[in-house]
């Protein structure tokens, strides 16, 4: 690679960083681990790397290591004297080896690396005594954004590696994931379960969480139901609170489950039906059934199916939110529509806000006789 200056956006280190950042783009697009270098003498940029082992069958051909031998071949010379190298991930112990053997004047990371860093979080080989180089190491250089390159690479990694386990029917449609990454307290861990008889292969999503447990050392249990237009987001405020274990199922067609495209999959009694089964898979004991006015009618249906599952059924109240973002996620087109063509789009309640559900889960404890403080 030729030599060239650096761009006028940004001063100092974070200029140099900002490069290293689109090289771990870059890598990501090509489906490696998106980790990216720079090569910097006296001002000039020397050269780039990123991250290549999965296309060259090379296990060392880490960013750092290819900007490295880039940078050699530019100079005419293996030793890097007066160079430094800018990292968006804290170098491995490989990496960090040919750095010092490189005699690099400086190193800058972006992001630390808790498995494998060799600048301070596992071991420290820039710190070693005995070496008879020393480099200087400066670790935190837009870090945040280096981490979030490397946690979105992952996340879309596990994402696909879900769908891959969890195929989907022909005639099924499922909302991508990153619909609902804006929509803000709703950072609950994902279950879904699809090998149940009634769900005919459709995937359900839902909610289980509970909060610490009250002074007596147990959990009360908590079934949110939602209506036609509706989905679990809207019991959001209900998840967390002491004493109580929240279950929020997301009906097939609405949320996070699958949505079958025709309209005739659906059927309160069919819901009916996969609620129940899943309640047996889950197990979750004694409960409070809480519904939203739009779910009353199929809550019924529950209630009726369910023996003495319920201890109580409570009527969600209204919040008075109308959070637009929230109710259109699950839907990014008419495609998606089936279920509320089937249903009704009936989206005019919204599950309780925080004082509301702080009651609802005062009551739902008191109803099965437990205590939270």
């Amino acid at each position: 690679m030729t030599t060239e200056s650096a761009p006028a956006a940004g001063t100092g280190d974070t200029r140099w960083m900002a490069l290293a950042l689109a090289e771990a783009r870059l890598a990501a697009e090509a489906g490696e681990v998106p980790v990216g270098a720079v090569l910097v003498k006296d001002g000039q940029l020397i050269a780039t790397g990123r991250n290549t082992p999965v296309a060259q069958h090379d296990p060392s051909a880490h960013a750092e290591i290819n900007a490295l031998r880039a940078g050699a071949a530019v100079l005419g010379n293996y030793r890097l004297d007066g160079c430094e190298l800018f990292v968006t991930l804290e170098p491995c112990a490989m990496c960090a080896g040919a750095m010092l053997h490189s005699r690099l004047t400086r190193v800058v990371f972006g992001a630390p690396d808790a498995k494998t860093g060799a600048a301070g979080s596992v071991l420290d080989l820039f710190a070693e005594p005995r070496l008879n180089h020393r480099t200087q190491v400066q670790g935190g250089v837009l870090a945040d954004e280096c981490a979030a390159v490397l946690q979105a690479f992952f996340q879309q990694r596990r994402s696909v590696a879900r769908e891959q386990a969890q195929p989907l029917r022909d005639d099924a449609l499922r909302t991508p994931a990153e619909r609902f990454a804006a929509l803000g307290d709703y950072a609950f861990a994902p279950h879904h379960v699809q090998d149940l008889a009634a769900l005919q292969g459709w995937r359900l999503h839902y909610v289980d969480e509970a909060g610490p447990p009250g002074k007596d050392g147990r959990l009360a249990c908590c079934l949110c139901l939602h209506g036609p237009g509706e989905w679990g987001y809207f019991f959001r405020h209900l998840v967390g609170f002491q004493g109580l274990r929240t279950l929020v199922p997301d009906l097939i067609g609405f949320g996070k489950s699958d949505k079958p495209k025709r309209d005739a999959a659906h059927s309160l009694e069919w819901h009916r039906d996969v609620l129940l089964e899943w309640l047996d898979r889950v197990q979750p004991g004694p409960m409070v059934l809480v519904h939203s006015a739009s779910a009353s009618g199929l809550a019924s249906l529950v209630r009726a199916g369910a023996g003495d599952r319920f201890v109580a059924v409570l009527a969600a109240p209204d919040a008075g939110e109308r959070i637009k973002d929230a109710w259109r996620a699950p839907y990014p087109d008419r495609g998606y529509e089936a279920a509320l063509r089937a249903l009704g789009p009936i989206a005019s309640s919204s599950g309780p806000g925080d004082v509301q559900a702080a009651v609802l889960a005062g009551v739902a404890r008191e109803a099965m006789g437990y205590s939270a403080s």
